[in-house]
């Protein structure tokens, strides 16, 4: 009984160790949003469910800014997120991608943010896991709050 749960243990360690050291490869994460992640939707800020782990919203920039400079206080904002980095991109090269992970056990998620004529798009996903319970289109909403506000 006693080396089952010494097993069991050393595998739950095993696996937390895993989701927070797994490398992130910005090939994989850092790429161009496709059409069905970037379904944001009609009304600029609404932010939506993208399957079952993922969200997604379309951010519109305030007369007289640009898509660019949208996504330039974007990154200010998701840098000065708690547990939140910057996988890869710029505002300059019109994409970036940061990680974000969970308090308790660091599970990562992916936000996408890519500009495109009169917008910025934003796709929040997880990488482990089948449901994410809200936190990728909660984060979205504080967001598009924060950035929105005076």
């Amino acid at each position: 009984m006693r080396l089952a749960l010494g097993l069991f243990v050393l595998i739950v360690a095993g696996g937390m160790a895993w989701i927070r050291l797994a490398p992130s490869d910005p090939a994989r994460w850092n790429v161009p949003l496709r059409p069905d992640q970037a379904a944001a939707g009609d009304t600029p800020g609404e932010v939506r469910q993208s399957g079952p782990g993922g969200a997604t919203v379309r951010l519109v920039p305030a007369p007289g800014e640009t898509p660019s400079v949208l996504l330039a206080r974007l990154d200010h904002l998701a840098l000065a997120t708690p547990r939140t980095t910057r996988l890869q991109g710029s505002a300059g090269a019109g994409r970036i991608t940061w990680i974000s992970r969970s308090r308790v056990f660091g599970f990562p998620d992916y936000i996408t943010a890519e500009t495109g004529p009169d917008a910025v798009t934003v796709y929040s996903r997880l990488r482990y896991g089948r449901r994410d319970f809200g936190v990728n289109a909660a984060r979205l909403r504080a967001w598009t709050a924060a950035l929105t506000r005076p």
